[in-house]
This record gives C-alpha cells, structure tokens and sequence, in this order.
C-alpha cells in the first residue's frame, strides 16, 4: 500500500456516512475521490459545502476540498482503496436489497487492479461481502480474488458505528470490526483503518463482522421494543410511564431505556429485518420487537388524533426527524405520526421542524404548514411532542400553561398532571 500522503481513496456513497469517511480519510493527507449519483451533491462537495447536519462537517469538508484532498464525482476512477458506504434498504416484504451495493461493485470493477482493497461499510446481510467478491470475480476474470484462488485484490468488511450528531468524533474514536474474506484481506484492511482510527480495531471474518452489526442494532431494537410495551401497558393502566422506568432504573441491575413513538433511522429500524431475512424460523424475538416498534406509531397516532378532536383550533407536531438534533428523517417514526395526523386534520397541523426548510413529500396535498417553535406557542392550543430536539426541550413551563400536551419523549416532566376523570394535559407516550 502507498505512503499515507500518496493514498489514493475512493469512497462511493456520500450520504450519512460517506461523506464524513470521505473528510476524515482526507485529512489524513490520502487523496480522495467522493462518488455519487446526485449531481447536486458533488457539486455541493466540491463547492466546500455540505448536504447534510452534521456536527463541524462544513467545517472539515471545507478545509480538505481547499487543500485538494477531497473531490467529488459522479463516476469512479482508479485507486488504492475502495470504501463502499451506499444504501442498503429493504422492499415491502422486508427483504434486504443489495442493489445499490452490487451497483458499486460494477462500477469499482472497471478499474479495479491488483493490489487494491475493496471495503464494504454498508450494513448488510451476511454473505454480502462473499457476494460482491464472486460479483468481481465474474467482471475481472483476469484478477485472482481472495478465496478464489488468489491475493490479486483485499475484500473486507467494516461496518460504521456511529451516531448523528457525534459522526466525526465516533468515526476516529469507536473501535471497528474488521472482517476479512481472508486473514490476510483483514490485515490489509486494518493497515488502512489504522491510518485515522483510535479505537481498537479487532479483525474476524467477513460474515462474523456482518452479523455483530446486525446483532447490536437488533439487541437495541428489543430492548426499545420493551420500552415502548411498556409505555402502552402504563397508558392502559393509567401510570406515568416516565416515573415508573425512573423508579425501576433504580434496580443495580436494570436499565429500561426510553420509549418513543417508535424507531426510526436506517439502522435500528432497518437492520433487523435482515436477520430474520436471513433465519426466519430462530428470530421470533427480534421479529415481534419490529412488529412492536412498528405499531407504537399507529398508537401514537390514534392518541394523538383523540386529542386533537378533542381540542378546539390549531395543534403543533413539534418535530420530524428521527432522532434529536439531526436533519435525518430516513424511516423516522416521527414523520409517519405527523404526516398521518397531517393527512386526517389538514391546515389544523402546525409542523416544527427546526431542520427543516420544508415538509417532506409525505405532507404534499395535506393542508399542513411548516412553522416555527414561537408561532406554535402562541397559536396553538394541544403540543405533540415526538421529537427531543433541544429547542424544544428549552421551553419553560410558563410558556406550555393551560396547552394541551402529548408527550412521547418524557421531555416536559414538570407538565401538570390532572385526574384521570378530566381531560389530561399531559399524556403518557
């Protein structure tokens, strides 16, 4: 492999993910190509600008792009590394789609040679990396490839573990699972990750390191899975759901995390699903914690919607993302509740969404508007909290007295509580 300051790196995908790789692998000195399909997008990059919210990502990308270490394009071009960090959605059957993958994989294939490494970050089923080392191997007959007879090029595995709103920091600081088609494939790629990375890297094989991403995003599903259970037995029961997770977290060994009006994100609400893909008759566990997560939107819904019939005027949704201070709304349960309360009241629905310039397409033909937090508050009557956003978390309880609140993220807990026999102020999520 080339001295670090000669490294040539192509990363395809600049969303979420790689556009944050592709800063980071840049400042390191490597020369970096950024593939995408959006036109807009790499002309955005190569402005020095940035698409997406990510905590100090102008600031990066702007700097690398400046010096020349960060460019992007539509089409690939030769180099030593390539880092595959494209979509990996699910169809209605909940069935995984490895398309955009084996996409990436084609277009790599033309200028592919020896001694490259190919390195899929996309979450994925087990057996993809397998997958795209066979789908290389019919494309460039002429290269040996790990596992088929020879080294001409590394194939590995490395999946992100990253949180929005932390990437740059968790991307150098998290320790990463390394899978290699090969022993010798994950050595290769672990000389590459040392280049920027400070947490451990531990190597294992490519399907090992598939699967423990698909286990940690499946382990927190259920465990939310629970939560959000239990939220719906304390609004049958009548209980502060908020106070009784509080209490039972004081056990030395439990710690119930906090429900929601679902899951949301393309990992944890997305990642799962292929594991019961992959094994439908042992996953009755993780399958039930989806179909759980799933439902608690519909509920929240139907709470929300009995409030605001109840309610006279105009009702603000305060927030669409999937989770608190980032612009990602990919599979946000937030959005499904405030577009279906959207669609069922029309211009009664006020929407806040700080990250948000305008409603998504799921509000098109509703009657709903985008407004901002201080409008809301003085102009509407009921709040349905279903994002944290901090904004929304600032507001004093002088400025909610006398609203109508709907709560699913236990934000407000000095929000008044009155008899049950009365019309609550505050709903249990």
């Amino acid at each position: 492999m080339r001295d670090e300051t000669e490294l040539r790196v192509c990363v395809l995908g600049l969303g979420y993910i790689g556009l944050p790789t592709a800063a980071v692998i840049a400042r390191t000195g490597a020369m970096v190509l950024g593939v995408d399909v959006s036109a807009q997008v790499v002309e955005t990059v190569n402005s020095g600008r940035v698409h997406i919210e990510e905590v100090d990502l102008d600031g990066l990308v702007s700097g690398v792009v400046a010096r020349g270490n960060l460019v992007a394009a539509t089409q690939v071009a030769p180099a030593d590394v390539f880092v595959i960090a494209v979509p990996t959605p699910f169809d209605a059957n909940h069935a995984p789609d490895v398309g955009y993958v084996l996409k990436a994989a084609t277009a790599i294939a033309t200028v592919l040679k020896a001694g490259d490494t190919v390195i899929l970050e996309s979450t994925s089923p087990v057996g993809t990396t397998e997958q795209v080392r066979d789908f290389l191997a019919q494309l460039r007959p002429d290269l040996k490839l790990p596992g088929a007879g020879g080294h001409d090029v590394a194939i590995a595995y490395c999946p992100e573990r990253v949180l929005p709103g932390r990437i740059l920091v968790e991307l150098i600081d998290n320790d990463r699972v390394i899978g290699g088609i090969t022993p010798r494939c994950a050595r290769k790629a672990l000389h590459f990750y040392r280049r920027f990375v400070r947490g451990a890297c531990v190597t294992t094989t490519a399907r090992a390191a598939e699967m423990t991403k698909l286990t940690e995003n499946a382990f927190r599903d259920v465990n939310i899975a629970f939560a959000n259970e239990m939220s719906r037995v304390a609004d049958t029961l009548g209980v502060d759901v908020w106070e009784v997770i509080r209490l039972a977290n004081r056990h030395p060994r439990v710690n119930i995390l906090q429900p929601g009006p679902g899951v949301g994100g393309h990992c944890i609400a997305v990642d799962p699903w292929f594991l019961v893909h992959g094994d439908p008759a042992n996953t009755p566990l993780i399958r039930t914690a989806r179909l759980v997560n799933d439902a608690k939107s519909d509920h929240v819904v139907e709470r929300a919607a009995a409030l605001i019939a109840a309610v006279p005027g105009p009702v603000a949704c305060l927030g669409l993302a999937f989770k608190a201070n980032i612009d990602d709304f990919r599979e946000s349960p937030a959005l499904k509740v405030a577009a279906a309360l959207a669609h069922r009241f029309g211009a009664r629905v006020r929407v806040v969404e700080p990250y948000a310039a305008t409603l998504p397409p799921a509000f098109d033909g509703s009657g709903a508007t985008l407004t901002d937090l201080d409008t809301a508050i003085e102009e509407c009557a009921a709040m349905i909290v279903l994002v944290d956003h901090d904004l929304f978390r600032s507001v004093p309880l002088d400025e909610r007295a006398g609203k109508h609140v709907y709560d699913t993220r236990g934000i407000w807990p000095d929000q008044p509580r009155i008899p049950a026999t009365a019309e609550p102020l505050r709903l249990a999520s």
